[in-house]
């Protein structure tokens, strides 16, 4: 195999989850061109059906699939769902998450819940019920949406760092566990990625984020074709050999 097929996935199934809109809908849609058929996961079925339209216009087939990450009977009923549609799972983008951004002193205890609900223990519930399709063919790709707060803190964001610094760890745990199967596990180190729904807080907050930026060896925000690659990198079989790693794809701010 030429080097620049093994990063193409034709024949594959990948499985995204948050996969409405945003880094979700963009990451379906890349996994897409490469040649994967979709299954999109979310609780918005409006978003859901445009993110699909896409990914047929290029050509690959979409399954929708409503459903809530944080409840195992909900995730569970999703798994079958792809079963039935696809008959195999061999990429699974856990992408679904949520951000409360509140001092420490000041976030509710029940919306700290909630955020690691859907942050940690939706990928958890998710790889568990997409995880025996891929041990059965011996072969799978998890890739988790991690952030630059996997490893570092922020003010503001204690919850989301607790919950993005768990998930990186739920992955080197789950590497272990599956490796044995030829199933990789990674995650992402995002660093902001301005997409629609973060753009407005990037304009109002511009302290927060010039100081982000002044970290950054590039100088800039993250856009989200700039996570792509990442992506299908880790998602291909170009990515073999490489599991249980926090990827940073952050313009180099944790590179200071």
């Amino acid at each position: 195999m030429r080097a620049i097929d093994r990063f193409r996935l034709d024949g594959q199934v990948a499985v995204v989850t948050g996969g409405g809109g945003g880094l979700g809908a963009a990451g379906a849609l890349a996994l897409a061109e490469a040649g994967a058929d979709i299954a999109l996961i979310a609780r918005n079925r409006m978003k859901l059906e445009a993110a699909a339209a896409a990914i047929e216009q290029a050509g690959r087939r979409a399954l929708i699939v409503e459903a809530d990450v944080s409840d195992e009977a909900s995730i569970n009923g999703a798994a079958d769902a792809v079963k039935a549609a696809f008959g195999r799972t061999d990429i699974l983008f856990n992408n679904a998450g949520i951000t409360n951004p509140q001092p420490l002193m000041e976030i509710a205890v029940d919306d700290f819940r909630r955020l690691l609900d859907t942050n940690v223990t939706g990928a958890f519930l998710t790889i568990r019920a997409f995880a025996p399709m891929m041990t059965a063919a011996s072969y799978g790709r998890v890739v988790n949406m991690g952030s630059i707060l996997s490893a570092r803190g922020m003010a503001n964001r204690a919850a989301y760092s607790a919950s993005k610094a768990a998930l990186a760890n739920l992955g080197r745990a789950a590497a272990f566990e599956f490796g044995g199967n030829g199933i990789t596990v990674n995650t992402l180190g995002a660093t902001v990625i301005v997409t629609d729904l973060n753009r407005e807080l990037v304009r109002t907050q511009p302290q927060l984020y010039d100081a982000i930026v002044r970290r950054t060896a590039l100088g800039r925000l993250g856009e989200i074709d700039d996570l792509m690659g990442a992506l299908l990198f880790l998602a291909s079989p170009a990515a073999n050999f490489v599991t249980g790693q926090l990827l940073f794809v952050d313009g180099g701010y944790t590179a200071g």
